[in-house]
């Protein structure tokens, strides 16, 4: 019992020690609070508008059968290149051959009564000078050689209009590029109208992009503009703004932008996703800090200042800003030291410590 009594007096004096040691750690530490810093310094901010869209060829040249017929040659395949006025497909059908030589008698037959009608002209003018007719033979001789030679004009234009039909059975490439449908083979049958091929000029592509409709009045054709791919997450590739087109989508109020490369693209293809960021301004010179390191309150923007060593809200008045950072026109200045993450427990006074340093 006596031995009870002696320890317990020790034993109540080490729990008020660590009692006390407690209260003076909470309340010392209490004081004091972990912080992710930045530094706020002056760079370049490239304001830029977002957009997506698809990569488009601007030349491409869907090719329809002139007359119905059966498939007699194939010359190019979906995924051959193909040159300007190459032979693609030929067809053979009778009709445009039956006009051609239904064109052609007829400019024959013509041709004979234009001669004729030449001749009588001749004569009645001979016969005139020797009296032996009047003046209105002579002008009605005259005005059916006219109306004869008019005629055959006309068959011949008729002529060139039927061999041009006759042509049309060959189905030639418009211009040096790339099939990218083709799905018939020799022996079809195919009537008239129907597509049997697209060519398009891979060296021309560009991309339309859907950009909100509240940014259309800062673009400008020119303007520069940089794209990504999905197919190619890390490369970028520099365009610019070459068309706007004036009407906005009533559903998703959107307008479409065309982009066009500054220097050829390799490996992409029409149809493929892309993203474009479209510069509309660029401020050399300005003061930024990060836009997760500003809060708002009552309408007005503040920081978290780290003031010798310790937390200090800052108001400060923001001018522009870009998806990541935001410029600061008043209230801090370079090599202020702020907090990144403006957490709801902080408050002013707290001591500071700074876990982590890296650029605002």
């Amino acid at each position: 019992m006596k031995s009870l009594q002696k320890f317990l007096p020790k034993y109540s004096i080490a729990l008020a020690v660590v009692f006390i040691a407690t209260v003076v750690f909470l309340i010392t530490r209490g004081n004091t609070v972990d912080i992710e810093a930045g530094e706020v310094t002056y760079a370049e901010l490239v304001q830029a508008i977002y957009g997506t869209g698809f990569v488009e060829a601007d030349a491409v040249a869907s090719l329809s059968a002139e007359y119905s017929g059966t498939v007699s040659y194939v010359g190019a395949l979906e995924g051959q290149k193909v040159r300007a006025g190459q032979k693609i497909l030929e067809f053979n059908s009778p009709a445009p051959d039956l006009t051609v030589r239904q064109a052609k008698a007829a400019f024959n037959e013509q041709e004979a009564l234009m001669k004729d009608n030449t001749l009588q002209s001749n004569r009645k003018k001979n016969l005139f000078k020797e009296g032996a007719i009047s003046r209105q033979e002579v002008d009605d001789a005259e005005k059916s050689r006219i109306q004869a030679e008019e005629l055959l004009r006309q068959k011949a234009f008729l002529v060139k209009m039927r061999e041009d039909d006759l042509k049309k059975l060959t189905v030639r490439a418009p211009f040096s590029g790339t099939i990218t449908w083709q799905n018939v083979k020799e022996g079809d049958y195919i009537t008239a109208g129907t597509l049997v091929a697209r060519v398009v000029d891979t060296s021309s592509y560009l991309v339309s992009v859907e950009v909100d409709e509240l940014d259309v009045p800062k673009i400008r054709n020119g303007q520069a503009a940089t794209v990504a791919f999905d197919a190619y997450p890390d490369k970028r590739i520099s365009a610019v703004v070459s068309r706007i087109v004036p009407q906005t989508d009533r559903i998703t109020k959107t307008s479409k932008i065309y982009l066009t490369f500054i220097k050829p693209v390799s490996n992409i293809q029409a149809g493929m996703t892309a993203t474009a960021n479209i510069i509309y301004n660029i401020r050399q010179h300005a003061l930024l800090v990060r836009k997760s390191a500003v809060f708002e309150e009552n309408h007005q923007s503040y920081v978290w200042k780290i003031d010798n060593g310790r937390l200090k809200k800052q108001l400060i008045r923001q001018g522009a800003s870009d998806m990541t950072f935001i410029e600061v026109l008043q209230g801090l200045k370079k090599g202020d030291k702020i907090a990144l993450v403006p957490e709801k427990s902080l408050r002013e006074g707290l001591d500071v410590k700074i876990i982590t340093v890296r650029k605002s």
